[in-house]
């Protein structure tokens, strides 16, 4: 039988002792933690492997000796090792010795119950496989992607050995507080032998974080609190709340700041990176807003940008009064319907007099307006951006009602044409069934449905136009607006923190180990180092990924083609489950 002795690199070179650590019988591994030195008293090394046991749940025993022969005259210290199996008894007995000044390994694990003889020990072959205590104590082993079949049940094997020992090394983290300048009657070898790895200014921060984010919780409380009184909630405040991306954005915000300074403690280490990422996210959000804010203030450039919003706005007003004055006439030599072209062309343009009207009534507020815009990127570039889209909506709003007109006056055209072709052949909807019945129908009725039929099929062209211009435009808009939602989703599920361990340190994410033979000749046991693998950085987006806020465009292609196709009308904001056209 091959067994598996899992040896920390840091140990190689610490003086002889007892090799402290756990043994998985279902993997047949061992996993050493620490090297207790000389000189012992074995009781107190019990006593103390019992309170290790105790606060990390973790069967922790010793597993055997460690012999590092560093002078010559070790016969005595040899036999002193081999007794001390039977005060500390285990199964089996691991005895790894490194000779002097060479890469010389031995190493036996003695069984005093097998197969052989009752009484007479029997020896395994072991196989040494070195890893780097910090690095595996540090790191979060993530399972295995998707493997094929015939490959899944080796995966699961493996994964559920290697789960086993970066769950053994997490959990027995309090053995690794105690160094060689302790004064306690037990003196270990591990990674943090040589002194406590700490910051005075990270300790600093752990006492202070607790006050503050009572105090941080207490005041986002009492804003939720406060956002829930009823004079918000009359209508229509909360319809035009949820049709305004700068609340939602808000919002969102708020439920991420109310979790970072929750001062309940993180469970597990998934939530623990939620929680970094969620604040890595605000900080770059807010640093990237202030940024813009010192930007619009410097050098007058939200004057600036007043002074050119007005312009801008008479410009897409003076060219859709040339778009529609060009539909009023025949556009592309097409033969339009001339009094319903003369109909509908009036009608737009007075409703983009009245929308240039409000405008200028509006222009001499312009430049409060967008420095207070400005002035809201202190809170973060992302609730500028869902500023600026809000303003976008506002600024196209007659762009919309052009598009819900002409949409709403086609469908009503598409939806006749069908009815009456349904006449045609004898055909009905029977609304009670949701189906196609068969019907019978008499002379004035086919008359009258053909007459319909002829003056709407002649009025189609003319509507199809101007809802086709119009739909282009609302398109556009929309094309706009999702780019900045794009770009404010971006910003808000990226995880930014676990891609800067990624790169910075990326043993921290273990998508698995990998073994480099170091040692494999006849006679010596085999040697190997276990290296981890870290995450790719597009499982890293995939695994850490945080939840974006709001409703998004869920209409495949397919479903808006149909839907522009028929008339019916494009809400971005809705979700599948509540349009209801």
């Amino acid at each position: 039988m091959v067994l598996k002795a899992f040896f920390p690199t840091c140990c190689a070179s610490a003086d002889s002792g007892l090799l402290v650590g756990r043994w998985v019988p279902e993997q047949s591994s061992a996993v050493v933690l620490a090297v207790v030195h000389f000189p012992f008293i074995p009781i107190q090394v019990k006593e103390f492997l019992a309170q290790v046991q105790q606060t990390s749940q973790v069967g922790v025993a010793v597993l055997g000796t460690w012999c590092h022969r560093r002078q010559e005259p070790e016969d005595n210290l040899g036999q002193f090792l081999e007794g001390l199996g039977a005060i500390f008894s285990h199964e089996p007995w691991l005895q790894l010795c490194r000779e002097k000044g060479s890469t010389f390994w031995s190493c036996k694990a003695t069984r005093w119950q097998g197969p052989t003889a009752p009484g007479a020990p029997s020896e395994d072959q072991v196989m040494i496989v070195f890893y780097d205590q910090r690095k595996v104590l540090l790191s979060q082993l993530h399972p295995p992607a998707v493997l094929p079949d015939q490959q899944a049940g080796d995966a699961v094997a493996g994964a559920m050995g290697l789960a086993a020992v970066f769950h053994t090394v997490a959990r027995s983290e309090v053995l690794f507080r105690s160094d060689r300048f302790d004064e306690g009657p037990v003196r270990l070898s591990h990674w943090q032998s040589d002194g406590v790895e700490a910051s005075i200014l990270v300790e600093l921060a752990k006492w202070a974080s607790g006050p503050i984010c009572v105090l941080l919780a207490s005041l986002l409380s009492l804003v939720s609190a406060a956002s829930t009184c009823w004079v918000f909630n009359m209508w229509p405040l909360p319809f035009i709340w949820s049709k305004l991306s700068t609340c939602e954005q808000l919002r969102y915000r708020m439920e991420q700041l109310t979790l970072i300074f929750s001062p309940q403690k993180a469970e597990n280490p998934s939530q623990r990176m939620r929680k970094a990422n969620m604040c890595v996210s605000v900080l770059l959000d807010v640093a990237l807003g202030l940024t813009l804010l010192s930007w619009l203030h410097g050098k007058g450039r939200i004057e600036q940008l007043a002074d050119a919003l007005v312009p801008v706005a008479d410009r897409v007003a003076e060219e859709l009064q040339h778009l529609l004055q060009w539909l009023m006439g025949a556009p592309a030599g097409l033969k339009m319907n001339r009094a319903l072209d003369q109909v509908l062309g009036r009608f737009f343009l007075y409703h983009i007099h009245l929308w240039i009207s409000y405008i200028h009534l509006m222009s001499p507020f312009i430049e409060r307006i967008v420095w207070h815009v400005g002035l809201s990127a202190c809170l973060g570039l992302t609730v500028s951006l869902s500023i600026l889209s809000d303003i976008i909506a506002l600024l196209t709003f007659h762009i919309y009602c052009f598009y819900v007109y002409g949409a709403r006056l086609y469908c009503l055209k598409i939806c006749g044409l069908s009815s009456l072709w349904r006449l045609f052949r004898g055909k009905k909807w029977n609304v009670l069934r949701q189906r196609v019945d068969s019907c019978s129908y008499d002379l004035d009725q086919l008359f009258i449905g053909t007459l319909l039929f002829t003056i709407l099929v002649f009025l189609l062209p003319t509507t199809a136009l101007y809802y086709l211009v119009f739909t282009l435009l609302r398109l556009l808009v929309i094309t706009v607006q999702g780019l900045i939602r794009l770009l404010v989703g971006l910003i808000n599920s990226l995880p930014l923190y676990a891609l800067g361990l990624r790169l910075c340190r990326p043993y921290r994410l273990a998508a698995g180990v990998k073994f480099r033979v170091l040692e494999h000749e006849a006679g010596r046991p085999l040697r190997l180092l276990m290296q981890i693998n870290p995450l790719s950085y597009g499982r890293v987006v995939h695994t850490y990924r945080l939840p974006r806020y709001g409703c998004h465009p869920t209409h495949s292609w397919g479903s808006l083609c149909r839907k522009l196709f028929f008339g019916e009308l494009i809400y971005p904001w809705r979700q599948r489950e509540d349009k209801q056209d």
